[in-house]
């Protein structure tokens, strides 16, 4: 059960329009290393976590990746909002705007749909959780990227505050891998995943 509190994690003020900006800032929302992605991710690895204590943290990082789509959205939606057709026709904004006006829809910097192929869930908790840490480096290096592109304060607080808590993911995640890795085989941790065998020896050295 989710509990809903009507107020950005980060508050989000922007007072001058760039749609510019809001096309490369639209790969947090919908691109392959964006929030969306992210909050599918570990919503769904987490159902297969064998750990409890993994299991919250998948449950508690995916749940702040959702307000993190809600920031980026609001960002977004801010940069964009009462363009006119002449500033949506300067920015290079058009080809959006015939297809969703200055609705909010799910697509990367270049203008590729989202997908859910962004994401894998498969079911082993040390395959999921590597990807779970290389996910969040690849996120901080885009929002590094949309940081060299933006000098204005009001857009790159926000967007400093989400490299931010990316770093401190990737930070949780080391750890639920370690706690993972203490209840295997040390010397082994590759040929048992918990979740789906039933004993240390999964066959995988008979031949």
């Amino acid at each position: 059960m989710w509990i809903y509190e009507k107020r950005l994690q980060y508050p989000v003020k922007i007072t001058q329009t760039n749609a510019k900006l809001a096309q490369v800032i639209m790969s947090q929302f919908g691109g392959p290393d964006g929030e969306l992605a992210a909050s599918m991710r570990y919503l769904s690895q987490r159902y297969t976590m064998p750990y409890k204590e993994v299991t919250g943290i998948l449950t508690d990082i995916g749940t702040e990746e959702l307000a993190h789509m809600e920031i980026v959205s609001s960002i977004i939606y801010q940069l964009t909002k009462d363009l006119s057709i002449e500033e949506i026709q300067k920015a290079g904004f058009d080809k959006y705007y015939v297809d969703h006006t200055l609705a909010l829809w799910p697509q990367s910097a270049g203008g590729t749909p989202w997908t859910a192929t962004y994401f894998q869930s498969k079911g082993d908790p040390i395959t999921d959780l590597h990807e779970d840490m290389a996910a969040e480096q690849k996120a901080r290096t885009t929002y590094d990227n949309i940081l060299r592109l933006i000098k204005d304060p009001e857009i790159a607080d926000p967007i400093r505050f989400l490299r931010a808590r990316e770093v401190v993911h990737y930070q949780r995640f080391g750890e639920s891998l370690r706690i993972v890795q203490d209840n295997l085989d040390s010397k082994n941790f590759y040929a048992f995943n918990p979740e789906f065998d039933m004993s240390a020896d999964c066959g995988c050295n008979n031949k």
